[in-house]
């Protein structure tokens, strides 16, 4: 699929979403948005949108909480009770870094706060790389996500390159 890109983001519209959804972006978020930004990707001046994109990584990983089993020996014994089951799930996925909506349902991570950081699939718990790091997955996004072969080392992610190695 090949990406449609429109004008970028004013460092004013940019500073706005940061500071409306408590984010810092890695410089290489900043830099490709100020540049340009994907048709019919995330709207940062649509906050009901944006909250919804935000939420998620989380909705989803709590749908195969509920759905299909999913539940790591690390969170503890798995309580009885869904609310329970949600607490524990907010504050596990409380703890990792957050992810900052690209397009779809792709996901860079907010931390480190630096540029180089791999770009998420994020499925409800099927998360898979789709790209080492920014400008890798917009190559991929627009060339076929195998088209070139993969880094031997990708930026470890707490949490969610965990995700990436259960899935494999």
């Amino acid at each position: 699929m090949t990406i449609a890109w429109t004008t970028g983001y004013s460092a004013d519209e940019l500073d706005r979403a940061q500071q409306r959804f408590r984010l810092t972006f890695p410089s290489d978020l900043v830099a490709l948005l100020r540049d340009r930004r994907p048709v019919g990707g995330s709207d940062w001046n649509d906050e009901t949108e944006m909250r919804s994109r935000l939420a998620w990584p989380f909705e989803g990983l709590l749908f195969d909480v509920e759905a299909n089993s999913l539940w790591w020996p690390e969170w503890g014994n798995r309580p009885d009770a869904p609310e329970a089951r949600a607490e524990v799930l907010r504050d596990v996925v409380g703890r990792a870094p957050r992810l900052i909506p690209i397009f779809g349902h792709r996901y860079l991570p907010a931390t480190p706060n630096l540029p180089g950081n791999p770009v998420f699939s994020v499925y409800q718990s099927d998360v898979i790389h789709y790209g080492a790091d920014l400008q890798d997955y917009v190559d991929r996004e627009e060339n076929g996500r195998d088209h070139t072969p993969w880094p031997a080392v990708i930026r470890e992610i707490d949490f969610w390159s965990e995700l990436v190695r259960r899935n494999v």
